[in-house]
């Protein structure tokens, strides 16, 4: 059946058919449906096109109700939403974060428990040492020079914070391998601060649907403080970020899965209605 009879036949206005060629056709729409596969998606040109034109802040602000009720969906389909890196305390998810530079929570996840086994304090890591902290992740992606910044780390937290990890921000940036994103991680997960953390979903998602346009990481993240009711923003990083990575995908969004499809300003988007 051609592509404009079935989308007819979706919405109960199949052209006149036999039933032994409609069944078959109408169970296959409605399996993709179930898939999340029947939405009809822009060519990728020209989404690539909504996209830079996102990224250039041409994109449609969004009014403060909007934003509100946007993290009230995003609140009522996720109450406490929570970080995919394992770990066990202050210390082993501050390692946690440095190790997932450039590389996958799945990825990190499969190293660290026979690390954090071993080393899950500051005094235990500097014991274990750099060699065979290197030996323990090298599975993960940059894992000599990551080996060598948890070492780092760990003997500076022994020696110039008493084995603890720092409450601030300024601190934590001065440890091997911690920027700003690792900092605000931290915060957030380990002693309940309410900021922001922008990864690159983030910052693709604060662009691409005009919630929160920025140049860079740090324009987004101060846009997002300044948009965000206060209600929200403990929690507000974490479904923006499981949103980024399992609907507003970078090359194949998924705008017919997407509950805040009516408010998004993107361009580029193939659903106007929330599922």
């Amino acid at each position: 059946m051609a592509k404009k009879s079935l989308r007819k036949t979706l919405v109960g206005k199949a052209p006149k058919s036999t039933a032994s060629t409609k069944k078959p056709s109408v169970k296959k729409a409605l399996t993709k449906a179930a898939q999340g596969k029947a939405a009809h998606k822009k060519p990728v040109a020209k989404q690539k096109k909504a996209d830079a034109e996102a990224f250039a802040g041409i994109a449609k602000r969004w009014t403060a109700a909007q934003i509100d009720e946007a993290f009230r969906r995003f609140q009522a389909q996720e109450p406490e939403p929570k970080g995919e890196l394992k770990h066990t305390n202050p210390f082993t998810l501050l390692v946690a974060v440095v190790l997932s530079a450039q590389a996958t929570d799945a990825g990190v996840n499969k190293a660290t428990p026979a690390l954090f086994a071993l080393a899950d304090t500051p005094q235990k890591m500097v014991a274990l040492g750099e060699d065979r902290i290197r030996d323990l992740i090298k599975t993960i992606g940059l894992f000599r020079t990551k080996a060598k910044n948890v070492f780092l780390l760990a003997k500076k937290l022994v020696e110039e914070f008493g084995g603890e990890v720092p409450k601030t921000r300024d601190e934590l940036v001065t440890l091997p391998g911690a920027g700003r994103k690792t900092a605000n991680v931290v915060l957030n997960m380990a002693f309940g601060q309410p900021t922001m953390a922008v990864d690159t979903h983030i910052f693709r998602i604060g662009n691409r649907t005009g919630l929160a346009p920025g140049k860079d990481p740090l324009a987004v993240e101060l846009e997002l403080e300044k948009v965000i009711p206060a209600k929200y923003m403990l929690h507000a990083h974490h479904w923006l970020i499981l949103h980024g990575r399992y609907i507003c995908l970078a090359r194949k969004p998924q705008c017919e899965k997407c509950i805040i499809a009516d408010l998004c300003q993107w361009p580029g988007k193939t659903a106007n209605t929330p599922p």
